[in-house]
């Protein structure tokens, strides 16, 4: 039988609790309960499927980011560090992020794509992201993809 990676979740955060590791622990229960708050928040309570488990990783490694983004401007660097533990434990669950050449190499073929179907300029952006955001998906954020295609556009 093949382990979802909800329950690889679980049997980590055993292991966490086992090991008295308050870092991997905290962080694993609150991803847990984000995946059990999504299970039980339509009309009937259900499994979510892997890849559904990796969009709630993702979104929560994505505040992780975003709090210690602000907790680093606001001049709270303990708090920012660790918000920044906790994302790097939720990164390991999620596939390895596209660094930002092999990003540019998808969006500058997407472009290509774009421009031969007829598409140019700002208004390209929609064609565009609909040709990179299949082939990037879980692999790089959405900001970051728009980024990227947008300053190809203007280039």
């Amino acid at each position: 039988m093949t382990t979802t990676l909800k329950s690889k979740l679980q049997d980590d955060l055993n292991a966490a609790i086992k090991e008295r590791d308050e870092l991997r622990s905290s962080t694993l229960r609150l991803t847990l309960a984000a995946i059990t708050k999504e299970e039980v928040a339509g009309k009937e309570k259900r499994e979510l499927s892997d890849d559904e488990v990796q969009k709630v990783i993702t979104r929560e490694a994505k505040k992780r980011r975003e709090a210690a983004e602000a907790f680093a401007q606001g001049g709270r660097a303990e708090q920012a560090e660790r918000e920044k533990a906790e994302g790097e434990v939720l990164s390991a669950y999620l596939p390895k992020q596209l660094s930002d050449d092999e990003l540019d190499a998808i969006v500058a073929q997407a472009v290509a794509e774009a421009k031969a179907a007829g598409a140019e300029g700002p208004r390209a952006m929609g064609a565009v992201m609909k040709i990179v955001n299949p082939k990037v998906a879980g692999q790089a954020e959405g900001g970051r993809v728009a980024a990227a295609v947008k300053k190809l556009l203007q280039g």
